[in-house]
């Protein structure tokens, strides 16, 4: 008797714990509004490897350029509403906010140096990171599309003239 009352209490103790540590469903993916929301915003950083200088921030409203060897510069340049729509139905196109595949099947080769860009985009109250490189020699499609992206929202950029003024990088990447 003792016995069956021992292994009810394991039982119990164990379904106890389970219930406890029962895993979270996995975060709907957000779907992005038609309409740009008001709280839109992105920041995306890039460069070759750890050295992601360049960033474009709507956040702040900010641009920094990486000068190579002379370290980088900043500009205040804000982005019209016109060109945020436009970068805002590029994202809502690729689907930014969903499930994207950012890193290749296979990893067969590595290269030096390497192209590397973090996203931060927040739209309708969520924000979500994300970060791709070509380090292993090729990309996935979602990633050629954010490189796309960000091509794109630089072109808008090196139009500003704030930017257009910032010194000229010198030296390079090995």
């Amino acid at each position: 008797m003792q016995r069956v009352r021992l292994f009810l209490l394991a039982v119990l103790l164990i379904a106890g714990c389970n219930m406890n540590n029962e895993v979270e469903p996995a975060p709907e993916q957000q779907e992005m509004p038609e309409e740009m929301p008001v709280d839109f915003d992105f920041l995306v950083r890039y460069g070759y490897g750890e050295v992601t200088k360049n960033e474009i921030n709507t956040y702040s409203d900010t641009v920094a350029k990486d000068l190579i060897v002379n370290g980088t510069a900043t500009a205040n340049i804000t982005l019209t509403g016109d060109e945020m729509r436009s970068i805002y139905d590029q994202m809502r196109e690729i689907n930014i906010m969903g499930s994207l595949e950012l890193v290749p099947a296979s990893h067969n080769c590595a290269t030096t140096p390497y192209q590397e860009d973090s996203w931060q985009v927040t739209v309708d109250g969520v924000t979500r990171n994300l970060t791709w490189s070509d380090e292993n020699c090729e990309l996935t499609d979602d990633s050629r599309q954010l490189l796309e992206l960000r091509t794109f929202i630089e072109d808008i950029v090196a139009g500003k003239d704030a930017y257009k003024e910032l010194p000229e990088a010198k030296g390079g990447y090995d």
